[in-house]
């Protein structure tokens, strides 16, 4: 009987491929294999054609899926390899770590401090139990530079214990260090040896560690694993594989007392869990992503366990051809030349080969010319090598995440990790699924799309999505299954939760469209009663005009999804006529700040009411606004957009609304009240001035008529108005500026002011360079100049 240690890194394509070679020289009867044995039962499962890596193993609590735990692992993980050994040669496997239902149950008992007092003791025993030999004869062969001082050593090493070690090699970092030290090599069991060695070094130097916490947790887990190699031998297995991580070696190759394991394992409390299989990526696979136990290049690595010792020209090769799919120089020469410099390099370095390092200093020099921007999209396309594991039918799991899979084969929307554009013509049944499927899902809280802005194409009947799937959207379909078994189902209960639990009528009428968006037909009525509740009880203008918006594009546009809006009718005509009632009184004595906030509910209420394209609400609304403007305490701002909309959709003649832009640029009027009346009138709207000769002189007139303190005053005002024109608009209206346009307009108004000096020439001048800054524009500067 015999237990063989295998101390692997848990995602290198070196340890995997040294550990096959050494299982298949070995042949085990048994495997034992770092990882939780809730999921035990997963394990056959590795090895199917459907089941592809990157994957990960979900471990969470059924009543809080939210508490959760992900295993992820890729094609050249040795765990993996290990796997697909044992279940192509019939070998029993099992995973060997401790439960995650111990460590999920005990979290929160050691936020509480319940680890016994004698932990110290315990790591002082495991020590010990190296022999003593063992230790002087590895530390012998370390480098004098190399060990550290027992005050030193603690507080040095624990962050990253393989660190000086790497340093003492003369590697910069501890992942290239170990790639050239292990993941380049392919010698079986001689390597694992050797690691063991090395890791017996690494403990005993790093001795007892200062959070006892995660010490307790790290004795238990280990304690855990030498039980389950004592159960593999006792059930008789002659040849026993462990695969583990490097770190576990030394305290798993002496077994102390069974007595003291079981001690540290007493009576820990234990949750009940369930475990299935969860698409995975690459890029989740890296330290950038937050992985403790991440790699630097997933993508790099694929090639390495593809390619082996062809790895270096295969990717070259590849980075070749991603340059030329983006227009960029890269030819066979670029290949042969990179190559050469990278085994160059790898040689002055006396490095067996050329590796990561190598290649991407040769990529700079050669194909980019040592230049960032290209870097970027190689490390993005080919380091990360972004993409998403699949996982069969098969695999056990919830009915609501088999629901969603069935829909997304059904559909043809295969899940993947990169971006990918979806345009939806919602005339087509298939593509009107797919959108539905989309907002259910959006609905539970998945965010698998984001919606654009359609170009080019009627809103009417198209969707513009942005899909890119996230790995955490498992857990998320997890936690929604508690709303329902079905996509339907869940996505239905949850708006009805959601209503119940708003009181705000926009935030009601918000949920509506998104139900009718989602096809979530039992949900409308208890929502519409929520609608109907909240709108008899709502008299603020603000709620009432953001109410409107959601529940008319579903009225203007429900035909298009089949949606039965004669319900929604009643609702939507009750709101715009209170919404007229509360008008004119709704707008007056308000702060700037609260007019500010009114002004875009204003205006996406007028749009709403024009969508509706009823002559009765028309003229409903256009008769409060005309009343708000005539009202003295009405604020400017919104006094000036209620002229805008009733100048625009021509009931007034734009005559009237030059007549209240010259009253208000009377003497009687606060220039501040007048230069809020043309922001709300002119915002967004610069051709109103360039094509309209009454208003661009009232307008004209009334600035080249303010004092000195007063314009610069307002100046800022002024200048957020006239910034809200697009650039083409801002441009003429400086040239129009340039042409010295202020003729009677500016006389007839200082008149009016009362006994004002004429213009001078001289001092008008003076201002012609802060209207250039207004206006912009190269006319307006040049005219200045020639001034």
């Amino acid at each position: 009987m015999s237990v063989h240690l295998f101390g692997i890194r848990h995602h290198g394509p070196g340890c995997a491929r040294s550990l096959v070679d050494a299982l298949q020289a070995l042949q085990p009867d048994c495997i034992l294999v770092e990882g939780p044995p809730e999921a035990d039962a997963l394990l056959a499962h590795v090895g199917e054609p459907g089941l592809v890596p990157p994957c990960a193993l979900l471990v969470y609590a059924p009543a809080a899926p939210q508490r959760a735990v992900f295993y992820p692992f890729a094609e050249y993980s040795p765990e993996w390899q290990a796997i697909r050994y044992a279940n192509e040669h019939a070998v029993p496997v099992r995973w060997c770590d401790l439960p995650q239902g111990y460590r999920l149950a005990g979290a929160q008992g050691a936020e509480d401090g319940d680890a016994p007092a004698d932990v110290a003791d315990v790591l002082a025993e495991i020590a010990a139990d190296i022999p003593a030999d063992v230790q002087a004869d590895v530390a012998a062969d370390v480098p004098a530079d190399v060990r550290t001082d027992e005050q030193a050593a603690p507080s040095t090493l624990r962050s990253d214990p393989l660190a000086w070690l790497a340093e003492a090699a003369g590697f910069s970092d501890t992942e290239t260090w170990w790639d050239h030290l292990v993941e380049q090599r392919s010698d079986g069991l001689d390597l694992f040896a050797a690691i063991a060695e090395m890791m017996t070094v690494v403990r005993e130097q790093i001795g007892g560690r200062e959070n006892v916490q995660e010490d307790l947790l790290e004795l238990r887990r280990e304690a855990y694993m030498r039980n389950s190699i004592r159960a593999a031998e006792k059930q008789g297995w002659q040849r026993i594989a462990v695969v583990c991580g490097a770190w576990h070696v030394p305290v798993l190759a002496r077994m102390p007392a069974a007595k003291r394991d079981n001690d540290l394992l007493k009576a820990l409390p234990k949750e009940k869990l369930a475990a299935t299989w969860a698409p995975w990526s690459y890029g989740r696979l890296t330290f950038a992503s937050g992985y403790g136990a991440g790699v630097v290049a997933p993508g790099w690595y694929q090639h390495v366990w593809e390619r082996r010792e062809q790895a270096s020209l295969h990717w070259l090769t590849d980075v070749a051809t991603l340059l030329r799919r983006h227009d960029l120089d890269a030819s066979p020469a670029h290949i042969i030349e990179a190559s050469r410099l990278a085994d160059t390099l790898a040689a002055l370095r006396e490095r067996p080969r050329a590796g990561l390092d190598e290649l991407m200093e040769a990529v700079r020099a050669v194909f980019c010319h040592d230049s960032e921007l290209p870097l970027q999209l190689i490390r993005r396309e080919l380091l990360v090598k972004d993409r998403l594991g699949e996982v069969p039918a098969s695999v056990p799991t919830l009915p609501l995440v088999q629901d969603v899979q069935a829909r997304q084969k059904r559909l043809r929307m295969p899940v993947r990790a990169d971006t990918v554009d979806l345009d939806l013509d919602l005339r087509q049944a298939p593509h009107l699924e797919k959108s539905v499927l989309l907002h259910r899902l959006a609905m539970l809280g998945i965010a698998w799309g984001s919606r654009q802005v359609v170009r080019g194409k009627s809103g009417t009947f198209h969707e513009l999505w942005r899909l890119a799937w996230q790995p955490e959207f498992a857990i998320g379909l997890i936690e929604a299954s508690l709303w329902g078994a079905t996509l339907e189902d869940a996505a239905t209960a949850r708006a009805v939760s959601r209503g119940a639990a708003v009181a705000d009528l926009a935030a009601l009428t918000g949920l509506m469209e998104e139900v009718l968006l989602a096809d979530l037909r039992a949900a409308v009525a208890p929502l519409m009663a929520r609608i109907q509740d909240a709108s008899a009880l709502t008299t603020d203008l603000g709620f009432l005009l953001a109410a409107l918006p959601p529940l008319v594009n579903v009225l203007r546009y429900g035909s298009v999804r089949g949606t039965d809006t004669a319900a929604l009718s009643n609702v939507v005509d009750g709101l715009v006529a209170r919404a007229c009632v509360a008008l004119p009184f709704g707008v007056r004595g308000l702060a700037d700040e609260a007019a500010a906030q009114l002004l875009a509910r204003l205006i996406a209420g007028d749009g709403a009411i024009r969508l509706l394209q009823n002559d009765e609400h028309g003229a409903a609304w256009f008769a409060a606004l005309a009343s708000a403007v005539r009202s003295e305490a009405t604020h400017p701002l919104l006094a000036g957009r209620a002229v805008r909309i009733l100048t625009e959709q021509g009931h007034w003649p734009m005559g009237e609304a030059s007549r209240h832009l010259v009253l208000l640029c009377s003497r009687a009027v606060a220039p501040l009240a007048a230069a809020q009346w043309l922001e709300g009138f002119l915002q967004g709207s610069g051709p109103l001035l360039v094509h309209n000769d009454e208003l661009w002189h009232a307008i004209d007139g009334w600035v080249l008529s303010l004092p000195a303190e007063t314009f610069i005053e307002l100046l800022p005002l002024l200048r957020r108005t006239f910034g809200s024109f697009q650039a083409p608009e801002r441009r003429q209206l400086a040239e129009r500026a340039s042409a010295g346009a202020a003729g009677a307009a500016g006389a007839a108004i200082a008149s009016a002011r009362g006994g004002m000096h004429a213009v001078d020439p001289v001092r008008a001048r003076r201002v012609l360079p802060v209207l250039a800054t207004i206006f912009g524009g190269a006319a307006a500067r040049e005219a200045v100049h020639d001034q």
